[in-house]
C-alpha cells in the first residue's frame, strides 16, 4: 500500500555502492545478452523485451548484496497498446544464491508501495533468507529510482517532509498538497512520460517479460503489499512458467480502494486492543486502551499541538502539529513499535506526547527521489480511486470509528487528498480490468501479521477462496511486511519454496506477540 515516511514500519536499510558487474548465464538458464523474446504487443502482453546486461546501480550506501549480483535493464514499452512508442528501462539485479547446489527455479521479488524503491529492500530480504537456495531476482518497477524513466516527484518529498508541521487535513494543506502534485506531473507530461501506462497490467507484463529474456523456464514470485497486487494480477494475467507465489501483508486486485483502508485500521487496532486486553499486566495497566485512543482522537483534532521536536535521524528541531488525523497515521503506520503504543496512549492522555511528537517529526527527513511518487499516483487513481465518492470514505470512516471526528473520518488513512488530487492526476480509469479475483491452481502461501493495519488479515481469507491450493499464516503480534519481522515467517517460507504443496507451517502454532511495554504509573 501507499507509503511515506518509513517504509513498512521498518527501519530502512540503506542501498548501497555497487560493485560493476555483467549479467552472465543464470543457473536457471538465460537467453544470449541482449536477448529479444515475444512477438504480440497490447493489454496484459509481454512484448518485445530485452535484456541488456550493465552495472548494478550507484546507491548511496554499500549493498553487499550487488557486489556480487548480475545487473543490466530490461527494455519494454513503455506502453504496450502503442507500438512503435518510446522505449523504458527497468533496473534488474540476479543475487546469487547462498548454496553451493541451488534449485533451478530462482525467486523473483515484487516489491511494495506502488512506488516504493526495490533495491533498498535487497538487505532485508537476503537477511530473510530468500537467496538461501536459489538465486533472488529483484527488478524495480517501472518508473522505480535507477529506472530510466525514474518518476519521482521532489516536490512531493518536499512536501512531506513540510507537512509534519501543518494540521493534517486543513485545507492549506491540501492546497500545498495539490500544488506539489501538478507541479510534479506537469514536468513528468513535459518530459514525455505516459502517465496512463505505468498501472499493474503493465506492471506485470513486465515481469512476464523479463523471465522469458532472462531464459527461465520456471520461477518462483514472492510479493509483499502492493507488490502482492501486483503478483496476483501478473498470476492472473501470465501463468506461464509460475512455480509458486508468496504474498506477504497481502492486498488483493479485488478489494483495494480508499473505504477499504477504514475496514483494516478497524481490524489491525482490534487485534491490538484484543491482544492487550489477553495479557494480564497489559490489561491491569492500561484496562481502557480503546478509550483513551478514541479520546485523544477527538481531542488532538479539535485542539492540536504544536510542538518543536527535534527528529530521531539527528538534526535541527521541527515544528510539528500533533491533530487527530496525525495520531491515526501514525498508528496506521506504525511509527511507534507495537510493543510501546499502549504505553505512547497512556503518555498522550496524561499530556506526555514525546512518543508521538518524534515519530511525527521523523517525517520532516525525505530523500529527494526515493519514491516513484508517479507510479504511485498512477496505480492510486487508476485503480484504487475510481468507483467510490469521498462520501463513500467517509461512511467507512464511520463505520469503522464511529466516535471519531468526521474531519478525520473523511480521509483514508495515510491517502488524504485521494479524490481531488486524482482529478489533477488525470489518467483512465482501469478498476474493470484490475479490481478481478484470481483464479488459479497453483500454489500459494498468505502471509498477514494480526497487527497490521493496511492489509488486514481477512484479505487473505477472502483472496484463498479462490486459489485452490493456497495455505493461509497468520503471525501474532506483526504489522506489515511479515518475513523479515519473524523467523517462524522465514522458516514457512522458505519451507514452502522448497514444497510449495505442503509447506511446514508448525511454528506458527507456538507464535504470541512480543509483551507490551509496561511503565511505571
Amino acid at each position: 500500500m501507499a507509503e511515506h515516511g518509513s517504509r513498512h514500519g521498518i527501519a530502512v536499510a540503506g542501498a548501497g555502492l555497487a560493485l560493476l558487474a555483467a549479467l552472465g548465464p543464470t543457473s536457471a538458464g538465460a537467453a544470449p545478452r541482449n536477448a529479444d523474446t515475444g512477438t504480440g504487443a497490447g493489454p496484459g502482453s509481454a512484448a518485445a523485451s530485452r535484456f541488456v546486461p550493465g552495472p548494478c546501480p550507484r546507491t548511496p550506501e554499500p549493498i553487499e548484496a550487488l557486489a556480487t549480483a548480475r545487473c543490466g535493464f530490461l527494455e519494454v514499452p513503455e506502453n504496450r497498446a502503442r507500438p512503435g512508442g518510446r522505449t523504458i528501462r527497468l533496473a534488474v539485479a540476479v543475487i546469487p544464491a547462498a548454496s553451493a547446489k541451488p534449485a533451478r527455479d530462482p525467486v523473483v521479488f515484487m516489491s511494495g508501495g506502488p512506488g516504493g524503491e526495490t533495491f533498498d529492500d535487497i538487505p532485508f530480504l537476503v537477511s530473510s533468507g530468500l537467496n538461501r537456495d536459489r538465486e533472488l531476482i529483484i527488478m524495480a518497477q517501472r518508473g522505480n529510482l535507477y529506472d530510466k524513466p525514474d518518476l519521482a516527484c521532489p516536490e512531493l518529498d518536499r512536501f512531506y517532509a513540510r507537512s509534519v508541521g501543518l494540521p493534517s487535513y486543513a485545507p492549506q494543506t491540501e492546497r500545498a498538497m495539490l500544488d506539489a502534485v501538478k507541479q510534479c506531473r506537469d514536468r513528468l507530461a513535459a518530459d514525455g512520460t505516459d502517465l496512463s501506462a505505468y498501472n499493474s497490467a503493465e506492471n506485470a507484463a513486465d515481469f512476464a517479460g523479463l523471465r522469458t529474456a532472462l531464459g527461465i523456464k520456471q520461477w518462483n514470485v514472492y510479493g509483499h503489499s502492493y507488490g502482492s497486487n501486483l503478483a496476483l494480477t501478473y498470476l492472473r494475467l501470465h501463468p506461464q512458467g509460475i512455480r509458486a507465489v508468496a504474498l506477504d501483508s497481502v492486498a488483493p486486485a479485488q478489494y483495494v480502494s480508499l473505504p477499504f483502508a477504514w475496514a483494516t485500521a478497524r481490524e489491525g487496532l482490534d487485534n491490538l486492543y484484543t491482544a492487550c486486553a489477553a495479557e494480564p499486566r497489559c490489561k491491569n495497566r492500561y484496562p481502557d486502551l480503546e478509550r483513551t485512543v478514541n479520546e485523544q482522537v477527538r481531542k488532538l483534532q479539535a485542539q492540536p499541538l504544536t510542538l518543536s521536536v527535534r527528529p530521531p535521524q539527528g538534526g535541527d528541531p521541527v515544528k510539528v502539529v500533533l491533530d487527530g488525523g496525525a495520531l491515526v497515521n501514525l498508528l496506521v503506520a506504525k511509527a511507534i513499535p507495537f510493543k510501546d503504543v499502549p504505553a505512547a496512549i497512556d503518555e498522550l492522555g496524561r499530556g506526555r506526547p514525546e512518543r508521538f511528537a518524534r515519530a511525527r517529526a521523523a517525517g520532516s527527513v525525505q530523500v529527494d527521489g526515493q519514491t516513484a511518487h508517479g507510479l504511485t499516483q498512477s496505480v492510486v487513481c487508476s485503480e484504487w480511486v475510481p468507483g467510490h465518492s469521498p462520501s463513500d470514505v467517509l461512511k467507512a470512516g464511520r463505520e469503522a470509528f464511529p466516535q471519531w471526528p468526521e474531519s478525520v473520518q473523511a480521509q483514508a488513512p495515510q491517502l488524504a487528498f485521494q479524490s481531488p488530487m486524482c482529478r489533477i492526476w488525470n489518467v483512465p480509469d482501469r478498476t474493470t480490468g484490475q479490481r478481478v479475483a484470481t483464479t488459479s491452481s497453483v500454489p500459494t502461501l498468505f502471509i498477514n501479521g494480526t497487527f497490521d493495519m493496511k492489509t488486514s488479515p481477512s484479505w487473505a481469507r477472502k483472496a484463498a477462496s479462490s486459489l485452490s491450493h493456497s495455505t493461509t499464516v497468520q503471525v501474532p503480534g506483526i504489522g506489515h511486511w511479515v518475513v523479515p519481522q519473524s523467523p517462524c515467517a522465514q522458516k514457512v517460507l522458505a519451507s514452502f519454496l522448497a514444497r510449495p504443496s505442503a509447506p511446514d507451517t508448525g511454528c506458527v502454532a507456538g507464535l504470541r506477540w512480543e509483551p507490551f511495554t509496561i511503565t511505571p504509573k
